[in-house]
């Protein structure tokens, strides 16, 4: 048998960043052979992943990628805070938008994950192992999101993680980051009214008309006092465009979006594990 070293020892560990125990037994079980030593413990960690791939991931963050040209949204969870807020976790998560907004795309994490890392000589999946084998977490790549346009985004920290990604068509950069941070605050549900759900704005219509005709209110004047409920009571809390700006409350969204010539044309705004 091979004599193993604590240089040899020391080098793979300096190589994997995995611990001390786990090199010198690679080592002993590959014969001091460092490259078939990195293979054993890789086969070792897809074999742990595989153990405790049932585990609840309830923690992560959103890596998020913006440019004139492109963005992308893509959720990473782990199983807690503690590795959430680890910086080569944040990096996998940075990489994983970075790729999908400026490589061939993806529909699915897997798909993604096949793509080499933009930080590292791997690809995704790769670097995803790599830190699983550091960490001995499980981590899942959820929700992804791609806009092939001029995006701003917002990544909101805290007891609840929220992600952003905005697409606009000109105005400022950070004009357009400040209506993304609005959309984390307020959690509008589409753009313009004529986006909602008709179905739905019916059927608050009614709701409004008859609450309005309990009171004794005169019919003829009915209809229009339900329109102007509906503005004030419903699309505020469901239209970007119609709710106070958050940093300037005496203007809409899309008044504020008018003033700095932008248009704002689609966005995502998801609560971590939460569809």
């Amino acid at each position: 048998m091979a004599e193993i070293t604590a240089a040899a020892v020391k080098a793979l560990r300096e190589r994997t960043g995995l611990p001390m125990m786990d090199c010198k037994k690679a080592l002993a079980e590959s014969q001091g052979d460092e490259e078939a030593a990195v293979q054993w413990l890789r086969e070792r960690g897809l074999k742990l992943i595989s153990e405790r791939a049932g585990r609840e991931t309830a923690f992560g963050t959103f890596g998020l990628f913006t440019s004139r040209e492109a963005g992308a949204i893509v959720e990473l969870k782990c199983e807690s805070a503690p590795v959430a807020a680890n910086e080569d976790f944040k990096q996998l998560a940075a990489d994983l938008a970075r790729q999908l907004a400026t490589g061939p795309g993806a529909a699915t994490a897997d798909e993604l994950l096949s793509q080499p890392s933009p930080s590292k000589g791997t690809t995704l999946q790769e670097q995803k192992d790599h830190l699983f084998n550091r960490i001995r977490e499980v981590f899942n790549v959820g929700r992804l999101q791609k806009f092939d346009g001029a995006c701003a985004g917002y990544v909101h920290p805290g007891a609840r993680v929220l992600g952003v990604l905005l697409e606009v068509e000109g105005g400022p950069e950070d004009a357009a980051r400040d209506v993304a941070m609005h959309i984390a605050a307020l959690r509008p549900v589409v753009v313009k009214v004529e986006e909602l759900d008709k179905a739905a704005v019916e059927k608050e219509r009614q709701i409004l008309r008859s609450a309005a005709l309990a009171e004794g209110k005169p019919e003829n004047i009915v209809d229009k006092m339900v329109e102007g409920r509906l503005r004030k009571e419903f699309y505020v809390t469901q239209v970007l465009e119609e709710q106070p700006f958050v940093k300037e409350e005496t203007v809409t969204v899309g008044q504020f979006a008018e003033k700095n010539k932008m248009k704002l044309k689609r966005f995502v705004c998801w609560e971590l594990g939460k569809e």
